[in-house]
C-alpha cells in the first residue's frame, strides 16, 4: 500500500513547487515564482481588502425598512413567504392583541410542538441545527470556506477559461484570449459553495448558491464586463436549500444538485427549469455529487455515515454505510469504472470498481469488502533544514486529472500546530491494466500560504495542470509534464511516462505499493 513515507520531504521555506519534468517535481523560491505567476495571463491574485464584504445580511437589514402599518393580513402573507409555516405561527402568536385568544394561544402551543419536534430530529442529525454558512463550511470541498478568499472555482470543460467566486459572492470570469472580464452578481447570489461549467456549452455557468440554484448564461463573444440579472435562471425547490454541491451530467442535458437540509438529490432539466427530487428514507441530507465522466453513477454523499451511489439509467441507488464518518469527497477515473473517496475522521483513500475488464457494468458491491483500501495518508514526520514536518491526517478533497495519470489530496493538516501545515500530495496513478499508485511529491505554496482548492484542468495537452486557490487569495497553476500512457507517442522526447514495475527507483524497489496484484 502505498503511504506518505515513500513521498519526497517536503520543500524548505521558502521554496514552492515550479512543476514536474521527467518524473520529479521542481522548485523555485518563492519570490521567483510570483514574479512568473503574475507575468502569466493566468496567475491571479485577489487580496482580501479589495473585497467589498456584505456588511449586514438581508435578514438584520429588512426591519429597517419594514411599514409597521401593515395590516395582520399582510404581515402574515409576508411570513409564510420569508419564513413558511412556522414564520406564520410566530406572527400569530406574536400579534395576540389583533386576533382572537384562542387562535394565538393554538398558534403558539403547535409552534412549540414543531420546535420541539425540531430540535428532537435536530439530536439525530445535529447538522441541522447549524446555520447556513456553518453549513457551507462543514461539508463544502474547499478548506476553511468561512474565511477563504476563493470560495469556488472551475475551469470550462472545453476552453481555457474559468470562473471564480469570491469572497463577497461576485463570480469572475477569465478568458486569457479576452480583454473583458465579465462579473456576475444578483441579490439571490449569496454564499456562493460550487460553480460549474455546463460542457458541450460555452455560455452556461451553474452557481450553488443558498437558497437556489443560478444558472448564468454568458455569451463569450460579449464585451459587456457587467452581464443584467436577467442572464440567469433561477431554481429552486422547497426545502432544497443551501444549496451545496452541483454536478452536471457529461451530455450537459441534466444538473443535479444537493442540500444538507433536504433528503432529496434534485434532477433538474433547465431548459424547461423543472426538477425532479430523487430521495431515500435515511442520511440526515445530501452533501456532496460527483457525476462519473461517463455518465453512468452519480456518488452522493450524506451528513451520516453513508452515501449512496446512483446509477443513471433507471435512476436506482446502491447504499454503501461508512465505519467512522460521513464521506467526504469522491472522485472517478476518467471511465468512469473507478471510484475514490476518503471518509471524515479516518486517514485512508478507498476505491470501489463498478465494471470488469470487459467494460460492462457488474456493480461488484456485494459488501464493505468490495472497497479496497488503496492508500493510508497516516501522519507521517520528515526531516527538513527547517526542522521536523509532520504531514498527513484527514483529508478535505481529491481530485483526479482527466488522463488518469495524476491524483491530487489535498490533506487539511492542523490550523492551530505550525508543523503540522496543510498541503497536497501528488500520487501517480495507473488504472489499466491494473489499478496502481505511486508517490510523487508534494505541492507546496509561497511561506505562510495554504492550499484551499484545487482542480485539475480539464483538457491540458502536455500532462496535467493542477489549479491551486490559496488562503492569501493568490491562484496558481502547476503544470506536471508526462507523456500520457493512453496515447501513442512516437520518438523519444519529451517526459517519460509512468515508469515500469522493473523501473522504479531503487528506493521504492523493496516497498509494498498499492497495486490491485498486492491487494
Amino acid at each position: 500500500m502505498c503511504s506518505l513515507a515513500l513521498f519526497p520531504a517536503p520543500l524548505p521555506s521558502g521554496q514552492t513547487t515550479l512543476c514536474e519534468s521527467n518524473n520529479e517535481l521542481l522548485s523555485t523560491t518563492a519570490t521567483d515564482h510570483r514574479l512568473n505567476q503574475e507575468s502569466s495571463p493566468l496567475g491571479l491574485y485577489f487580496p482580501r481588502e479589495s473585497l467589498k464584504l456584505h456588511s449586514r445580511t438581508e435578514s438584520s437589514s429588512k426591519a429597517a425598512f419594514l411599514d409597521h402599518s401593515e395590516t395582520l393580513w399582510m404581515r402574515s402573507a409576508a411570513a409564510w413567504r420569508d419564513g413558511g409555516f412556522t414564520g406564520l405561527l410566530d406572527e400569530i402568536t406574536n400579534s395576540n392583541t389583533e386576533v382572537p385568544k384562542c387562535l394565538s394561544v393554538s398558534s403558539g402551543f403547535t409552534l412549540a410542538l414543531l420546535r420541539w419536534f425540531s430540535s428532537f430530529h435536530g439530536s439525530l442529525f445535529p447538522h441541522l441545527t447549524l446555520s447556513s454558512d456553518d453549513m457551507h463550511a462543514e461539508f463544502s470541498q474547499v478548506l476553511n470556506w468561512s474565511d477563504c478568499v476563493v470560495r469556488a472555482f472551475a475551469w470550462h470543460p472545453h476552453a481555457d477559461k474559468f470562473a471564480v467566486a469570491l469572497l463577497d459572492d461576485s463570480i469572475k470570469i477569465y478568458n486569457p484570449k479576452s480583454a473583458t472580464t465579465p462579473t456576475l452578481k444578483h441579490r439571490l447570489q449569496r454564499s456562493v459553495a460550487a460553480v460549474q461549467w455546463k460542457p458541450l456549452c460555452a455560455s452556461a455557468l451553474a452557481v450553488a448558491c443558498q437558497n437556489c440554484l443560478l444558472v448564468w448564461h454568458v455569451d463569450p463573444c460579449s464585451l459587456s464586463t457587467r452581464p443584467s440579472s436577467g442572464c440567469a435562471q433561477v431554481l429552486s425547490h422547497p426545502g432544497h436549500s443551501p444549496v451545496t454541491s452541483i454536478a452536471w451530467s457529461p451530455s450537459g442535458s441534466l444538473l443535479v444538485s444537493a442540500s444538507p437540509m433536504d433528503t432529496a438529490m434534485m434532477v433538474w432539466d433547465v431548459a424547461s427549469e423543472s426538477g425532479v427530487p430523487l430521495q431515500r428514507v435515511g442520511g440526515g441530507g445530501v452533501t456532496f455529487l460527483s457525476w462519473s465522466p461517463d455518465g453512468s453513477h452519480v456518488l452522493a454523499s450524506t451528513p451520516s455515515a453513508l452515501f449512496r451511489v446512483w446509477e443513471t439509467r433507471m435512476w436506482t441507488c446502491e447504499r454503501w454505510p461508512c465505519v467512522k464518518g460521513r464521506c467526504q469527497s469522491g472522485c472517478w477515473s476518467p471511465d468512469g469504472s473507478r471510484l475514490l473517496f476518503v471518509v471524515q475522521g479516518e486517514t485512508v483513500i478507498y476505491a470501489l470498481t463498478f465494471s470488469d475488464a470487459t467494460g460492462v457494468p457488474t456493480c461488484t458491491s456485494k459488501g464493505p469488502q468490495a472497497a479496497a483500501v488503496v492508500a493510508d495518508l497516516s501522519e507521517t514526520t520528515f526531516n527538513t533544514l527547517d526542522g521536523d514536518i509532520i504531514v498527513g491526517g484527514e483529508i478535505q478533497s481529491l481530485s483526479w486529472d482527466p488522463t488518469g495519470e495524476r491524483l491530487a489530496v489535498l490533506l487539511k493538516g492542523d490550523p492551530q500546530a505550525a508543523d503540522r501545515p496543510a498541503i497536497i500530495a501528488v500520487f501517480k496513478t495507473r488504472t489499466n491494466p491494473i489499478f496502481e499508485l505511486l508517490p510523487c511529491g508534494f505541492v507546496q505554496g509561497e511561506p505562510g500560504a495554504e492550499p484551499r482548492l484545487m482542480q485539475f484542468h480539464p483538457n491540458f495537452q502536455h500532462g496535467a495542470l493542477l489549479t491551486v486557490c490559496w488562503s492569501n487569495g493568490r491562484i496558481t497553476h502547476v503544470p506536471f509534464y508526462f507523456l500520457s500512457a493512453g496515447v501513442p507517442h512516437f520518438g523519444f522526447s519529451g517526459s517519460p511516462s509512468l515508469p515500469r514495475p522493473q523501473e522504479r527507483p531503487a528506493d521504492f524497489a523493496n516497498q509494498s505499493l498499492f497495486t490491485e496484484l498486492l491487494s
